[in-house]
């Protein structure tokens, strides 16, 4: 009982991409022959996407602020403060999400965002 069972598995593999391998897959690209190297690729432009995203919603969250304030409007004034709100628990669950890629590269020397 030296080993753990699940140590000699490799995920990737057995869970080809490469439609050529007998599997659907996404492509016969090289740089995808494996959900590891397709994630590897995707993940840098999801973050850029969703950094993108994260900032409009922030500012239109603070126009909406201020433009309520001004007018007195209650109402577009919490609308504008949950958009914030939501903006920076989103960009708090994003940088979350690449610290734990960061500890997972760093425990199994394993470089996900290529």
């Amino acid at each position: 009982m030296g080993q753990f069972a699940f140590a000699a598995f490799n995920i990737g593999e057995h869970l080809r991409l490469d439609p050529d391998d007998g599997g659907s897959g996404l492509g016969s690209k090289a740089e995808y022959q494996s959900i590891g190297a397709f994630i590897s690729s995707v993940l840098p432009n999801v973050y850029v996407i969703v950094g993108i995203i994260l900032f409009i919603i922030l500012v239109v969250g603070g126009i909406m602020v201020i433009a309520s304030a001004g007018q007195g409007d209650e109402e577009k004034t919490a609308q504008g403060k949950k958009a914030i709100t939501a903006a920076v628990i989103g960009a708090a669950i994003v940088l979350a999400s690449w610290w734990i890629i960061q500890i997972i590269k760093v425990l199994t020397d394993i470089n996900i965002l290529g």
